[in-house]
């Protein structure tokens, strides 16, 4: 566990992310990171959980239908 000291960035309050879970996110300096609440409290992740859904949907989607596909293209 990291503790983290919020701080103010210009009217907002703000969180600096040491290196290490930077790296761990596999994020760096303006990529995207998101908040989710869960039963045990708050995750950083640097996935949407529902992009990673429907980025599942569709590649079970496409496995099912993979002879449909591949007459629609071409």
């Amino acid at each position: 566990m990291v503790a983290l000291k919020l701080q103010r960035i210009g009217d907002e309050i703000g969180l600096t992310l040491p290196r290490e879970m930077l790296a761990a996110l596999k994020a760096g300096e303006g990529d995207v990171v998101y908040l989710s609440e869960t039963p045990q409290g708050v995750v950083i992740s640097a996935q949407d959980d529902q992009q990673g859904r429907q980025l599942d949907l569709a590649r079970d989607i496409m496995a099912r239908r993979r002879g449909v596909l591949r007459v629609l293209a071409q």
